[in-house]
């Protein structure tokens, strides 16, 4: 993966929110609630957490600096994540926040970035009128979820060693058909996967089914359906995990329900008819 950690271009999930000083700390909050949400559904849980401070060269007043960090504080605390300090690591335009997630085997890699900036408004001339009736400055926050896309999948591809989480896999389904006299009701069953909003594969049904079955797991295909005369004539298919092996004989409906359910709601699946319960987010204290 390390060509995506040094692309020559990257795309930038970097976005924007104007507020005034009182309501900074509380956007903040948001979107460090945010990043939260987004990174655990991608199985990161693991971070460091780092509050930059003000360079040596920046621009702005020493109060504006120190009530944007104290917000920046502030949220922290509201989130009860512990933090470093990087003296001085601040932006020459305001204090920032980095999250930095550890993948699979401990490896830090900073992503996520919550920044104050002083500077844009102000060459911006961004005004607002105050309840007072006199013209303000208000503060920009930058944010950053991903940081690059790219790098940040190589990271995800990385630390899931290409068994992406099901709702993300690239072929969350594939059917391996026993015989040929069973490839059209594959392919019938493929168009209502597909039509359910799930990412499916029907096997050209060349090798014999435990080759099939090698070949769909070396590919981290999370679900495979075993489809022969028996399956055909039924309704059912028989389901095999690829973390949990046999699951037995399912109606294609109800199969195709969960699925698509887990799909939907970002969720990882155990098992046909119950979804994994995430565990909390953990930071950490150092």
């Amino acid at each position: 993966m390390h060509g995506l950690f040094r692309v020559r271009g990257f795309t930038q999930d970097d976005a924007h929110i104007y507020c005034l000083p009182e309501q900074l700390e509380d956007e903040i909050v948001g979107v460090l609630d945010l990043i939260e949400t987004i990174l655990t559904k991608f199985g990161f849980d693991q971070y460091d957490v780092m509050l930059s401070t003000r360079p040596e060269k920046a621009v702005g007043s020493d109060e504006i600096w120190e009530a944007a960090t104290m917000a920046l504080k502030g949220a922290l605390q509201k989130k009860g994540w512990g933090y470093g300090i990087d003296e001085g690591g601040g932006a020459f335009y305001g204090p920032k926040i980095d999250l930095k997630i550890r993948d699979a085997i401990g490896r830090q890699w900073q992503c996520s970035t919550v920044q104050c900036d002083f500077n844009l408004p102000e060459r911006f001339g961004l005004e607002y009128m105050s309840a007072e009736g006199t013209k303000e400055r208000p503060i920009m926050v930058h944010r950053a979820i991903f940081g690059s896309l790219e790098r940040f999948f190589g990271i995800l591809t990385e630390n899931c060693s290409g068994d992406f989480p099901f709702w993300i896999a690239p072929v969350q389904l594939k059917l391996l058909p026993v015989t040929d006299a069973v490839q059209d009701y594959c392919y019938e069953i493929a168009a209502k996967a597909k039509r359910a909003g799930i990412r499916v594969e029907v096997d050209r049904g060349t090798e014999r089914l435990a080759k099939q079955i090698r070949n769909a797991e070396q590919q981290r295909v999370p679900i495979m359906a075993v489809v022969g005369m028996k399956e055909m004539e039924s309704g059912k298919l028989a389901i095999r995990s690829r973390k949990l092996g046999d699951l037995g004989s399912f109606e294609v409906g109800d199969l195709l329900d969960e699925l698509s359910s887990c799909v939907e709601n970002n969720e990882e699946m155990t098992k046909i008819g119950e979804v994994e319960e995430k565990a909390p987010s953990s930071v950490s204290k150092d």
